[in-house]
This record gives C-alpha cells, sequence and structure tokens, in this order.
C-alpha cells in the first residue's frame, strides 16, 4: 500500500531561486503553455528537485505567485480601526500595489475555469489564508462596533478584492494606493456604517 510522503523543502534559497524562476516563465509564456521542464531550466534545477517538492505544476504556481516575487501573504496587523486595517491589508506587502506581472494573474484567472488542479491549488494555498486574515479583519471591525447590525459583512468583505480585480483585468487600470482610498473611503466604510442598507 503506498503511503503520503511529506515532501521535502528545497535546501536554503533555492526555493526561493526555484519560485522567482516560476513567476518569470509564468509570465513569459502563460500557465498553459509552462512545463516542469521550462521552469526547472530557468531555476538550472532538475525535474526530479520539483517533484519532490511540487507534485504538479499548478502546486508549484500558486506556490510561485503565494511568495517570492509574487503576491506574499498581507500582514495582519491590527491597527484599532477597519479603516486602518483595510488600507495595512490592501497598500502593503502582499497588498493589491504588489508588483506582479499583471499577465501573470491574467494568465492565471483563464486557466482556472478549467484546470482542476489548477483551482484546487489555488483555493487552498493562495484563497484560503488570505480569506481567513480578511473575516479576522470584518470580525474585529464587528466586535468594535465599526459595523451596524444588519449589514450583510459577508459581501462587504469580497467588495474591495472585487473592485480592484474588476479595475486591474478588466479596465486595465493598474491598482493605486489613491485607488484603494477611494474604495475604502467611499464604499466600503460608508456600508459598513449601514448607510448603504434599504
Amino acid at each position: 500500500m503506498e503511503t503520503v510522503r511529506q515532501r521535502p523543502r528545497v535546501e536554503g534559497g533555492r526555493e526561493e531561486e526555484i519560485l522567482d524562476a516560476t513567476v518569470a516563465v509564468v509570465a513569459e509564456l502563460g500557465y498553459d503553455r509552462l512545463t516542469m521542464d521550462a521552469v526547472a531550466t530557468a531555476a538550472k534545477a532538475s525535474k526530479a528537485t520539483l517533484y519532490r517538492r511540487w507534485s504538479t505544476k499548478a502546486e508549484l504556481v500558486v506556490d510561485a505567485i503565494s511568495r517570492a516575487k509574487g503576491c506574499p501573504m498581507p500582514e495582519d496587523v491590527d491597527t484599532g480601526s477597519l479603516r486602518g486595517d483595510l488600507i495595512s491589508m490592501a497598500c502593503g506587502d502582499g497588498g493589491f500595489t504588489d508588483e506582479l506581472p499583471m499577465s501573470v494573474v491574467a494568465g492565471l484567472l483563464t486557466a482556472l475555469h478549467r484546470d482542476d488542479d489548477l483551482q484546487t491549488a489555488f483555493r487552498e494555498r493562495f484563497l484560503a489564508p488570505r480569506n481567513a486574515l480578511t473575516s479576522k479583519v470584518y470580525e474585529r471591525a464587528v466586535a468594535r462596533g465599526e459595523i451596524a447590525p444588519g449589514v450583510d459583512v459577508e459581501l462587504l468583505s469580497v467588495t474591495l478584492p472585487a473592485v480592484i480585480i474588476h479595475h486591474a483585468y478588466i479596465l486595465g487600470v493598474e491598482p493605486t494606493d489613491e485607488l484603494i482610498l477611494r474604495v475604502i473611503d467611499n464604499v466600503i466604510m460608508p456600508a459598513a456604517r449601514g448607510s448603504q442598507a434599504s
């Protein structure tokens, strides 16, 4: 009977080098045309090294965009206010203004609809930890009384990323701190106070 083995980390700085090379290859070739061979060549690593750590290209690519020169996990900074927490999360390291090539995310968004491995890896490795962090931010705001009773907190919590992603990938507008502040101050905060509720 086959046992599931723990996948070892790649030693030293090699893992970061491989993840950086993966982001570069995705930017150049797109997700669909990326192969483990291409990443191994770009990272000057063996394919066996890659497969010891990542069983699928989906896992490798999602790890690469989740760290390295991609979209690192934002820090959970409790500033004492919903507005402050959202600014800290969206504008700091790992926020929407981090420089991940648009082509990388655009390519992934397209592939997510037809690649089950990528969809699973993206949900588990990229979205889940970020959603958990966002939930904590909104839970603290509810506990502080910053969100009015009856406000749809679940819908509110996805509004900022939805607007930023729409601007970036539908309208082709680079996310800026100014845009993030406009959404927070003109949409999120009024809605949190219940001024948009019927």
